[in-house]
């Protein structure tokens, strides 16, 4: 019998049935992992997928009362994004209705940043809005104003995020959307939107103030330059 040498293996084997056996165990122990590796990868996917849709929506607030103000240095706004997504895509270079500047804003945080949408950036926004709205109906429910509110608290609080707007059908009408965090600490982003039948039946939204929230007091405050 002849003796060879398997270089996948390192080891010396002898005769051609032998060394045809050790090759072949190798693609064996591969199917073996790749079996205990799949359950573990679905498993993280679909915790992956739970925590994302997991994510609380806001609730709405049945009567908005005044609330103390006591601004805190720890609890600050640091960027705001608003996008009004309108019944009629805009015009290439027609940007007013669709950028920061149509509501405006004022905060109590001086390093605070506003994001101004343009061109570009409306498009793509626009086509990640209305991403999955198939059908006319599912458009319509799309329609209106999307707020997201960048903030930051320095010591691990109790914070609730508020939405205090006015739409244009309703005038002095003030309605409110707030999410509770529990012991939260750095820095957030949390998202409010009036779409579908609330802004097709009231209009958009004209004027909006938003609010950090602890201890049953207003801690730090972003608003727009229409809210009195």
């Amino acid at each position: 019998m002849s003796k060879t040498t398997s270089s996948l293996t390192g080891v010396r084997c002898t005769g051609s049935l032998l060394c045809s056996l050790t090759h072949k165990s190798k693609p064996g122990f591969i199917s073996q992992m790749r079996v205990a590796v799949a359950p573990c990868f679905l498993m993280f996917l679909a915790a992956a997928v739970s925590s994302q849709g997991a994510r609380e929506e806001p609730r709405i607030v049945e009567k908005v009362t005044p609330l103390p103000v006591a601004l805190d240095k720890d609890f600050e706004f640091r960027k705001t994004k608003l996008f009004l997504l309108s019944e009629k895509a805009p015009k290439a270079g027609a940007k007013a209705r669709q950028t920061t500047s149509t509501l405006g804003s004022k905060s109590t945080s001086p390093s605070q940043k506003v994001a101004t949408l343009q061109d570009a950036p409306i498009t793509f926004e626009r086509q990640y809005r209305m991403f999955g709205a198939v059908t006319l109906l599912d458009q319509r429910q799309r329609f209106g104003n999307y707020f997201d509110f960048f903030w930051r608290v320095k010591r691990p609080s109790d914070v609730t995020v508020r939405l205090e707007y006015r739409q244009e059908k309703l005038h002095e009408h003030v309605q409110a959307q707030e999410i509770t965090y529990r012991n939260v600490h750095g820095t957030h982003k949390t998202e409010f939107k009036v779409i579908g039948d609330d802004y097709l039946d009231d209009g958009q939204v004209i004027a909006w103030r938003c609010l950090l929230i602890s201890n049953g007091r207003i801690v730090a405050e972003n608003r727009s330059f229409m809210w009195e």
